[in-house]
């Protein structure tokens, strides 16, 4: 942070209301040189907030729900500017295409506003043009598909690229229609199509995170349209459910799931609650899409005020859920590798606690292992045996 005094002065204040912090990044990206210096000045910014807000969760200033929606906010803002000014830079090197639309779509973390200090971006990016009209109409034509692509690429490139600044993210495009086998970028049409006809109950399962964080106006509207189709169609419970189990029980082979401090794949982590509410999104969507939502604890608080979840099983999971939250917010901040308990510093144990609301680390950990019978209890109840 350059300015010592006004590093003070963040510190010690409240969280920034939208507007006004990010009137700065694009003040300071209107003031660039070149594409290069734009992508350094987003990066200075970036960094500055991320770590303020990181040096706020450690002091203990910020609870971790609220650190999570800035992370989202500020990686939101920066896709914005950026996306903007990559629309900016295709348009003068290509031209455009009659009647183009273009959509940014968060998924994971992102999508649902629960970021840590190290979330990755998940994304996908959705377009539209006059059907009629299949180039660019600039210095050096591109075919719509080529053109799309091209600037899904400029775009992660703006993201992710290290320059004289760092990095700003890891962006991660695996959850577009076909995954790696798929277009970087894709036709709304294509997608609707695939979304209906030929996608996974575990891609409808990523889809109940999706939203809109930067699009061509009016198009995020059909977009936005296009996804909550999908999630309020009927499908069948049973095999949903199955599903959804089989989909955890292959993760649970895969990264496995016996280490109590691997709080997102640990038998009743964090992934346990998310596929509660994702099966419950899916399998209740279409007589009650009001439960709809991206974010885990709000659909939660909806399926229970539905009836969809009994009382006793609503509360353990949201308990759970906001704890495991304040724990990994720590955890992420502090360290690289996986967290063991045997050779983990006393600080961070303290702060563990801290963040855990209990008097020392031994009671954090024993209330570890009752949270995760719980949760485990509760999706086998709701979702099915394992």
């Amino acid at each position: 942070y350059r300015d010592h005094a006004a590093f003070a002065e963040a510190l010690t204040a409240e969280l920034r209301p939208v507007e006004p912090a990010y009137a700065k990044l694009f003040e300071t990206l209107s003031l660039a040189v070149d594409a290069e210096d734009v992508l350094d000045r987003a990066r200075i910014f970036g960094q500055e907030q991320l770590f303020l807000t990181g040096v706020r969760v450690l002091a203990g200033t910020v609870s971790a729900e609220a650190a999570g929606q800035a992370f989202a906010r500020l990686a939101e803002q920066l896709i914005k500017a950026l996306y903007q000014a990559v629309n900016d830079w295709i348009v003068a090197a290509h031209g455009s295409i009659p009647g183009m639309r273009t959509a940014v779509i968060a998924m994971g973390k992102l999508g649902g506003r629960e970021m840590t200090a190290g979330s990755d971006l998940d994304l996908i990016l959705l377009y539209d043009h006059d059907p009629s009209e299949n180039a660019s109409d600039g210095p050096r034509p591109l075919t719509g598909s080529h053109y799309f692509s091209r600037m899904t690429q400029r775009l992660i490139s703006a993201l992710s690229a290290p320059t004289s600044e760092g990095v700003l993210f890891e962006v991660d495009l695996r959850l577009r229609p076909s995954g790696r086998s798929g277009p970087v970028a894709t036709h709304i049409d294509g997608f609707r199509a695939y979304q209906t006809k030929e996608a996974w109950t575990w891609e409808h399962m990523a889809l109940t995170r999706a939203r809109v964080i930067a699009a061509t106006p009016g198009f995020e509207a059909d977009v936005s349209e296009a996804i909550r189709r999908v999630l309020t169609a009927r499908r069948p419970a049973k095999a949903t459910l199955a599903d959804i189990v089989d989909m955890r029980r292959a993760i649970a082979e895969d990264k496995g799931d016996g280490d109590r401090w691997d709080l997102k794949y640990v038998r009743g982590g964090l992934i346990d609650i998310e596929f509660v509410a994702q099966a419950l999104q899916l399998v209740h969507g279409a007589r009650h899409p009001d439960i709809l939502d991206t974010n885990t604890i709000r659909v939660l608080d909806k399926a229970a005020a539905a009836g969809l979840l009994k009382p006793s099983e609503g509360d353990a999971l949201r308990s759970a859920c906001r704890f495991y939250q304040r724990l990994t917010q720590i955890l992420r901040l502090c360290l690289v590798d996986v967290f063991d308990p045997k050779t983990a510093a006393p600080g961070l144990k303290r702060l563990l606690a801290r963040a855990g609301e209990l008097p020392d680390f031994a009671t954090v950990d024993a209330h570890l292992a009752e949270v995760q019978k719980q949760v485990r209890k509760a999706f086998e109840a709701i979702v099915g045996p394992l």
